[in-house]
């Protein structure tokens, strides 16, 4: 789209609030908003950065929508950049993706750890580190006796289990413990992770101490960093975050951009004391101020959706004014303090952003190394079968270099000994239903077969068939080449993209060989089942038929002809299947 082009379509615009959507076909590129879109969108005449510039380019339709405030148009442009993705905006990722604990809304409640919590429960959260989180856990359970089992084996039992014999739950199912003194060590353990950390770290503290007075060292040693961990959990809870006395809420922000990529770090406060911190991975393409950007995308794509604070302390005033006086409208104060307790915080929230695990590097080695755009979202692909029979293909899914194995789908394929002809049904059966928009999924960035040159030859086939255009590369195993449509690359051992198509492609063997696994094993109860037909018959009658079905159309004749089956057992086959 031209200059003279993106002036025509802004003349036909209303003088009113609103967003507007750069489109190429059906994908958006772009999502803005404008007090006024008439006068907002001739800029993009001009564009003021090279992103914007590429965009433009890039794009062959305008869409927009009016609202009827400004705070409208604001929240609106968050949500639509929240649900269509939009390349060239700076994007928050899902942060569902970091470990929350949950308490469950039960008579008698359950704590676990999850990611995707019970509507109903009690949540704390999220958390960046999923091991500290399980130590904490187990530490919770084996001083307040908490139960991690699900309701459906809560009930109905006779006895304790395991967990009551290893001191990590008091058996209230079983009546070892009443209703009402379980509920009390709920509420204990609802008090740490509301931030007073005493009520774990302090009866850890004198079982440690005893452990060493007996002598019993190795046990005071594992105690100790439990108790490390336990006290390290809400960091530097003992700071206090804010001195004014009518800011119960407060949360202090820190970003830190490098790359494409970006990070925010929360640190939140109730009634003066930190009680949570939470990392939030961003796309942030390339912007004039991109940390004053960042900041900004987060603060309304963020809170959109979520209860305000009452303050917010920020490394850098963010780039965008409206967002800072629909914050003012929200009756929240904005800071970015200079010295003082407020600006150490800061100073810990911008650590917090500069460290800990992230992705970052190996997304952009590997779209460095492949000349293709930021592959945030993978799909992998793979087949499984025992000599042609059982033919099944897994689809895994990763996301900012993590499974996200909601978005796993599995399909069974055409029994055949072709591993090409197998690969080609795979991956054509993902594209159409893409293409067809039968796919509830966002379209991938990046396509790995696990394979060599066949393989990677039948997808691009079946992409090319079907018309749906997607970076697609294989890795084949043992000598770990990467295989794209240039040539044969041997990559580093150590390099971090080729561990990021590793992960990718070991999961997708892991979920094919496990889904061929439960068909198999299916067809051998069905077997099984038929009186006469033990292990060595069955394995003889899957041989000579090669499938059930094939059993099942077998006539008597054919079936007495396997070696171990008689005329009664032939029967039972043909009366059972």
């Amino acid at each position: 789209m031209d200059a003279s082009v993106v002036r025509e379509r802004a003349a036909d615009l209303p003088r009113e609030p609103g967003v507007y959507q750069f489109l190429d076909g059906d994908t958006v590129l772009y999502v803005g908003k404008a007090v006024d879109l008439r006068d907002r969108v001739p800029s993009y005449a001009d564009p003021r950065s090279a992103r914007v510039s590429r965009m433009v380019d890039r794009a062959d339709a305008l869409d927009f929508a009016v609202t009827d405030t400004e705070t409208q148009a604001l929240l609106l442009e968050a949500n639509l950049i929240k649900r269509l993705n939009p390349r060239f905006n700076v994007r928050l990722k899902d942060d569902k993706s970091y470990p929350l604990v949950q308490i469950t809304d039960h008579p008698v409640p359950r704590i676990e750890a999850t990611r995707d919590p019970d509507e109903a429960a009690t949540v704390f959260g999220p958390f960046t580190d999923k091991g500290r989180v399980d130590t904490v856990i187990k530490a919770i359970r084996e001083t307040y006796g908490l139960r991690g089992c699900s309701d459906h084996k809560y009930q109905g039992r006779e006895r304790p289990c395991l967990d009551y014999e290893m001191g990590l739950c008091s058996a209230p199912c079983t009546g070892e413990i009443d209703e009402a003194s379980y509920r009390e060590d709920v509420a204990s353990a609802v008090r740490f992770f509301e931030g007073e950390t005493g009520a774990l770290a302090d009866p850890l503290r004198r079982e440690m101490e005893a452990a060493a007075r007996a002598r019993e060292f190795e046990r005071a040693a594992n105690l100790r960093d439990r108790l490390d961990a336990v006290e390290a959990f809400h960091g530097e809870g003992e700071d206090a975050v804010s001195d004014r006395s009518d800011e119960r809420a407060v949360d202090v922000l820190g970003a830190a951009v490098e790359g494409d990529s970006a990070v925010v770090a929360r640190l939140h406060s109730e009634r003066g004391q930190l009680v949570d911190r939470s990392r939030h991975s961003l796309d942030a393409p390339d912007a004039e101020d991109r940390v004053a950007e960042v900041l900004s995308a987060f603060l309304v794509q963020y809170y959109a959706e979520r209860e305000l604070p009452d303050a917010i302390l920020l490394s850098e005033r963010p780039a965008d004014d409206d967002v800072l006086a629909w914050l003012e409208a929200e009756g929240v104060a904005v800071r970015v303090p200079g010295a003082g307790r407020e600006a150490k915080l800061v100073d810990l929230a911008l650590k917090n952003a500069r460290s800990g695990p992230t992705r970052r590097d190996e997304l952009s080695a590997l779209a460095d190394v492949l000349g293709i755009d930021r592959p945030e979202r993978i799909e992998g692909f793979d087949v499984s079968h025992a000599q042609g029979k059982q033919v099944v293909g897994s689809d895994v899914c990763f996301v900012g270099g993590s499974a996200e194995k909601a978005d796993y789908r599995r399909k069974k394929l055409t029994d055949r000994n072709d591993d090409y002809a197998n690969m080609r049904e795979l991956v054509k059966w993902r594209a159409e239903r893409a293409v067809d928009g039968r796919d509830d999924r966002p379209d991938p960035d990046l396509l790995l077969i696990d394979g060599g040159d066949g393989q990677l030859g039948a997808a691009r086939d079946a992409l090319a068939e079907v018309g749906w255009d997607v970076p697609t590369v294989a890795l084949a195993k043992e000598e770990e080449l990467v295989i794209t449509a240039d040539g044969v690359h041997r990559w580093e051992d150590d390099a971090p993209h080729l561990h990021l198509l590793q992960r990718v492609r070991d999961e997708a063997h892991r979920f094919a060989v496990q889904y061929h696994q439960t068909l198999r094993d299916d067809v051998s109860t069905v077997l099984d089942e038929v009186p006469g037909v033990g292990p060595e018959t069955r394995r003889r009658l899957l041989r000579r038929f090669g499938s059930v079905e094939n059993v099942r159309a077998a006539g008597e004749g054919d079936l007495l002809d396997v070696p171990g089956v008689g005329e009664k057992t032939a029967r039972a086959l043909k009366a059972r299947l």
